[in-house]
């Protein structure tokens, strides 16, 4: 799929050899993470904290302008200079740059605070830089604001420290440590630009996005920012959904199973209610099963197997997909439903609990 993404986006002259040096490059599984959010959220202590648990590159605008010797680095760091504003195109073409590079390639990189609005985004878009995981952390202006007025920089590492919630221990950090440049009032003028800014961006990358509380201890910020980005992408291909629920008896496979296949529209198979319907409709192997049920005795396996397998192989199970439940009930029915290459893609288990009360 990240090839055929890459394919589609740089459409090379030879398509072969372009595929045979992406194969090579082996990084499928890079990160490709950008982190979001109002002044003062976090962004920094969760990219610096991601880059060392991935080992991928950082990418900010501080590393752009000032650890970077790139072709329009002194370009932007001009406008800076004049405390003037640095265009869109040129952030993008800076970001692009630092982002062909062999390190970003083969280790991934963690983009902070990029894209601010929706012209960098499209840009990046253009120049096929797709990120497969954005975080978007958020918080009340009112915290934001308290927390720039505690928030303090090392200015060796750049880590970001705060005067009431985590100051360092070390000494030799203590002593480093510096304000942020920004004021309170120019904290609020950075909120409002980012508050018109914030919904345009949020639309275009929705499929991949995902909102958290920065107003919360750094650990569980950081858990949960790592539990999204260690997350598969989702596939835009065609998904037929298969799923089997398990479990003995009134564990309420029957009801989970229904309400799964009424809110996604898949086909629901109860195996009980398959036989009962095999027989009402005198099918062949209704027929067959018929003396079964009416003597209140097992149906074989085997008769059962080839049931489920007609069943499945409608046109209306292998286009919408399908849910079953009641079916297989031990070993020997799960290998005979594997030889008949049924294959769900999904499994749930529903378990009872009891509970034991002593007096």
């Amino acid at each position: 799929q990240n090839m055929l993404e890459e394919l589609l986006i740089h459409k090379p002259d030879d398509p072969i050899e372009f595929m045979i040096n992406h194969l090579k490059q082996n990084n499928d599984d890079a990160p490709r993470i950008c982190i979001l959010g109002p002044p003062a959220s976090g962004k920094t202590t969760v990219a610096m904290w991601l880059c060392k648990h991935f080992d991928a590159i950082r990418i900010s605008q501080e590393t752009l302008l000032f650890k970077e010797a790139l072709a329009l680095t002194e370009e932007a760091k001009a406008y800076k200079e004049k405390d003037q504003k640095i265009p869109n195109a040129l952030w993008a073409n800076l970001i692009q740059e630092r982002l062909s590079n062999v390190d970003c390639i083969k280790q991934g990189w963690i983009l902070e605070g990029f894209p601010e609005n929706q012209e960098q985004a499209w840009m990046l878009q253009s120049f096929g830089i797709f990120p497969r995981h954005v975080v978007m952390l958020y918080a009340s202006d009112t915290v934001l604001i308290e927390r720039n007025s505690g928030k303090r920089i090392d200015s060796l590492t750049q880590e970001v420290y705060h005067t009431t919630f985590d100051w360092p221990r070390d000494p030799l950090v203590q002593q480093r440590l510096v304000e942020p440049d920004l004021s309170e009032q120019e904290v609020s003028k950075e909120l409002l630009e980012y508050h018109r800014n914030f919904p345009e961006v949020f639309q275009i990358y929705q499929k991949v996005l995902k909102s958290i509380n920065a107003d919360q201890p750094a650990v569980d910020v950081l858990s949960q920012v790592l539990a999204y980005v260690q997350t598969r992408p989702r596939s835009a291909a065609p998904f037929t959904p298969r799923l089997l629920f398990c479990g003995p008896p009134g564990s309420g496979k029957s009801l989970q199973a229904a309400l799964i296949a009424q809110k996604y529209s898949v086909v629901n198979l109860c195996c009980g209610q398959l036989l009962k319907e095999a027989v009402a409709d005198n099918t062949k192997l209704g027929e067959l099963v018929k003396p079964y049920i009416d003597n209140g005795s097992p149906v074989p396996d085997n008769l059962v197997v080839k049931l489920l397998a007609e069943r499945l192989g409608s046109l209306e199970c292998l286009t919408r997909g399908w849910v079953l439940s009641g079916f297989p009930r031990d070993m020997e029915q799960a290998e005979q439903l594997h030889k008949s290459q049924i294959h769900p893609n999904r499994y749930e288990r529903n378990s009872t609990i009891t509970l034991s009360l002593q007096r």
